[in-house]
């Protein structure tokens, strides 16, 4: 009954988006507050009846309900719990309701926290978003039904993906969809802006926090996904361009170079067209890793196996959200006004720099994605674009991105004073020299350009850093001063302080671990040792366990350094019962200056088995650099000025209420 009740309910939030995505559409065209005013009921409706569909379709899966498809088809009596709640959006179907409910979620938080909104905006606002619900739910509804019965139950169910089994992955796919769907809010404004014909630096400040949150949770949710890649997978790294990796990279590239030129707009009202497309290419692109994800186009770890007939609806969304909304930008942008103008050399111009790289790298990658597809679907022929293609095509890019990053707030707005910020930046300079030198004297071994890019990150948070000192006047004020201009500082000011310096860190995470990574291919016995990074690995022998919902071989091995133990890993070969699938798991044993990472093979006729063992140097700076990125934009977030909507200005509300009959 719980099932009907949620299918019911899934049917329900559908008309109720119809009618939020007619009625304030109308009213805004017509100038009627009463019909404007349905959106927000509607879309708070909405929100709760997709919630309870969702809660439904969880307590199939918490109950082990096998008469439901979707339940049989990826859940199993014998699964721990956290991977039953894991496993409603661990499918297709299941997946796609949690992406409808985030859809729901920003509409309902536009219709509750919106109050500063013009009335009109935020009517349209609201029906674009409920027209991209309704697009999705008869997705759902019509090829993708989460509550479909089956006529015979089976005793048991198929189980989950024994790779999807994993704490990380528990989390890592709601993060993420809330960065994927989080940029519809800014699609919904820029095609309200353009129903209106009106932009201006209002519009800005309203639409900035909603992609600021869209653009942390994608950020946090990629780097999750990389750090389970990183330890479930048993590769050693951390990523490796896959379709679907690029498929959630593209939109956080072009999501950050949204957030920086709708600063620009707000501040200079300037770039007003630019902002405007890039937030309906921004959205564009994380349909298009939606169609890349489950039409079947591709193979991948990440990837829905779904047949080609739903790719084909969603193609249609694809082409109606993202082909029209090009279409209208392309019949409205001339008649939208031009900004203020300004210097190249400015805070504006470092920031259309910051705009042009990262487009031009989302083209890169973009290219590099989709090709073998398009190659494929032409002409048959199969080929692969991999990590070489990326890495000659995209660092060169981030190279010139890096070296102006910091320079950009210590310009001035419409005209800077480059000798000046040149001049503040030494010290950060001089920081980087000293990385420069130290990590050639450090490091033996490597590509010799790997200290210039290790350089450049100390530069990225060096620079970050100087920022702030030479807001506060540090060492040109006294000490009460000094604290006085710190802690008035806006929190914005700290959250993008906090963001470049993640950013920093990150570069040399990467960099450290491309370049400067160990590994070790070796059969071993019980009592071998092979020398991996500064530590001594011993095989102490593998012994069988037996897990809730698998069995498996578990190694040990002693891990000195120095003469002294300092750790025992366990790594080990699952067989998970259902589905019959093996995984592997990783030992890690981590610390600041690497990971030594550790997994075990097949077993060898001989009694020995394959091991390969990695050292990672410094790799937890690319996780830590994303975690930091994530807070900055957390605390960006809360200062006042980015709170969501604008100061209402005072003057006379263009929209005339109807009078009471």
């Amino acid at each position: 009954m719980i099932v009907e009740f949620g299918h019911f309910a899934l049917i329900l939030a559908l008309l109720v988006a119809t009618v939020q995505m007619v009625v304030p559409a109308a009213g805004a065209r017509l100038r009627d507050s009463r019909m404007i005013a349905v959106g927000e009921p509607a879309a708070v409706s909405q929100l709760l009846l997709l919630l309870v569909a969702f809660l439904a379709l969880m307590h199939a899966y918490v109950t082990s309900d096998f008469s439901v498809a979707n339940v049989a088809a990826n859940s199993h009596s014998t699964k721990p719990l956290i991977y039953k709640i894991s496993g409603v959006w661990g499918n297709h179907e299941g997946s796609m309701l949690l992406w409808v409910l985030i859809l729901a979620l920003f509409g309902a938080a536009v219709a509750l926290f919106g109050d500063n909104l013009p009335a009109t905006l935020k009517g349209n606002v609201l029906a674009v978003q409920a027209s991209i619900s309704v697009a999705f739910l008869l997705f759902l509804l019509l090829t993708s039904n989460p509550f479909e019965r089956l006529p015979v139950p089976p005793s048991d169910g198929q189980g989950l993906n024994p790779i999807l089994q994993d704490p990380a992955l528990a989390f890592h796919p709601p993060f993420l969809y809330v960065g994927y769907v989080g940029f519809s809010i800014a699609f919904s404004f820029a095609i309200a802006a353009l129903i209106e014909g009106r932009i201006d630096a209002a519009w800005a400040r309203w639409v900035r926090p909603w992609t600021l949150a869209a653009w942390m949770f994608l950020t946090i949710g990629i780097a999750m996904g990389s750090w389970w890649a990183y330890y479930e997978l048993g590769w050693g790294g951390w990523w490796f361009w896959d379709p679907v990796e690029n498929a959630s990279f593209m939109p956080w590239l072009a999501g950050t170079a949204l957030l920086h030129s709708a600063l620009v707009m707000e501040k200079r009202e300037a770039l007003k067209v630019w902002t405007i497309l890039l937030a309906i290419l921004t959205f564009s692109l994380s349909l298009m890793g939606t169609f890349i994800v489950r039409s079947g186009v591709l193979t991948s770890v990440h990837s829905f196996a779904v047949d080609p007939a739903r790719g084909v609806f969603i193609l249609g969304i694809l082409v109606l959200f993202a082909g029209g909304g090009l279409l209208m930008f392309a019949l409205r942008a001339k008649e939208l006004r031009i900004g203020g103008v300004f210097s190249p050399i400015s805070r504006e111009g470092s920031l259309v720099l910051n705009n042009l790289l990262l487009v031009t790298a989302t083209v890169t990658v973009l290219v590099g994605t989709l090709y073998p597809l398009v190659l494929e679907g032409l002409t048959g022929d199969k080929i692969s674009v991999g990590p070489p293609f990326f890495n000659s095509t995209f660092v060169p890019l981030m190279i010139p991105l890096f070296l102006a990053l910091p320079f950009g707030p210590l310009l001035a707005w419409k005209r800077g004073d480059w000798l000046a910020a040149s001049q503040r930046m030494l010290a950060a300079a001089v920081v980087a020299l000293v990385a420069l030198v130290a990590s050639y004297a450090l490091t033996e071994r490597g590509p010799w350009l790997a200290p210039f890019a290790i350089a450049l990150g100390v530069y990225v948070m060096a620079g970050a850093l100087t920022d702030w000192a030479w807001r506060v006047k540090l060492g040109s004020a006294g000490s009460e001063e000094v604290w006085r201009r710190a802690r008035n500082l806006p929190r914005s000011a700290y959250g993008t302080l906090l963001s470049h310096f993640g950013v920093g860190l990150m570069v040399i995470g990467i960099t450290a671990t491309s370049a400067y990574r160990e590994e070790h291919i070796v059969v071993m016995k019980p009592g071998d040792h092979v020398a991996v990074g500064r530590y001594d690995v011993t095989f102490k022998g593998a012994a069988p366990g037996r897990g809730p919902n698998y069995r498996e071989d578990i190694a040990q091995f002693d891990v000195a350094r120095d003469g002294a133990i300092v750790s025992r890993l366990a790594p080990s070969k699952r067989l998970y019962d259902a589905p019959p699938q093996p995984t592997t798991e990783s030992g890690i044993h981590a610390t600041w200056r690497g990971d030594l990472y550790i997994v075990i093979g097949d077993e060898q006729k001989d009694g020995g088995y394959t091991v390969r063992a990695y050292f990672n140097p410094l790799v937890r700076f690319i996780w830590f650099g994303a975690l930091i990125m994530f807070i900055g934009g957390g605390l960006s977030l809360t200062d006042r000025r980015l709170r969501v909507g604008a100061p209402i200005k005072r003057r006379a509300s263009p929209v005339a209420p109807v009078p009471a009959e």
